[in-house]
């Protein structure tokens, strides 16, 4: 049976997880996470709603920012703002021990003007819809010059509610070195072509 600590977690990790409960690994964290720690390839992943996926993704992404770093090191995309909270709290607490860790949620229908503020007091990771990260982006106050990963999560979902063009547009934004990694439930024809 593998654990946490076999995937190759550190003890900082090792505790938030000990905090939360978290014990066994669900299947698509067993695959992702000793995926994203040694592998710089492109990822996509196929798990359903309520498998784990923020762990899969987020915990080798907080495993790899060096301590104090203040660049922004990640970008995750999410379809809604309901889902892209959820997923900024859910890093937060993975990373409770995680030196400096700043995490900042970006969407509309809230202030752009508080979550500029945000940014530009820095962060490591953006949780955000895609259509936000695209008004910030074009506003010049996200730069994405300097992420490692680009996440895009629920990917099936954000692409039938028609946000290819802006994740084309953001995906632009990015250094071809960055790593990808695509959750989806589904691998639809247009989750295909994006990836």
């Amino acid at each position: 049976m593998k654990t946490f600590e076999t995937l190759g977690l550190s003890p900082v990790i090792l505790k938030s997880l000990a905090t939360l409960g978290y014990e066994k690994p669900s299947p698509i964290q067993e695959q992702a996470i000793p995926f994203i720690l040694k592998s710089k390839k492109d990822l996509i992943a196929l798990a359903q709603t309520g498998t784990g996926k923020t762990a899969a993704f987020s915990l080798p992404i907080l495993e790899q920012i060096p301590e104090g770093e203040h660049a922004l090191q990640a970008i995750v995309i999410c379809p809604t703002r309901e889902l892209a909270t959820q997923t900024a709290a859910g890093i937060r607490t993975f990373g409770e021990h995680v030196k400096g860790l700043r995490v900042v949620a970006v969407y509309g229908g809230e202030s752009i003007v508080t979550q500029i503020r945000a940014l530009k007091a820095g962060t490591n990771i953006v949780v955000g819809t895609p259509g936000r990260i695209r008004d910030l982006i074009n506003k010049k106050i996200l730069k994405l010059d300097t992420i490692k990963w680009v996440v895009l999560d629920e990917a099936d979902e954000m692409l039938d509610m028609g946000f290819k063009d802006d994740l084309d547009a953001i995906l632009a934004e990015t250094r071809t070195t960055r790593q990808t990694l695509l959750f989806s439930a589904t691998m639809l024809r247009h989750v295909y072509d994006i990836a």
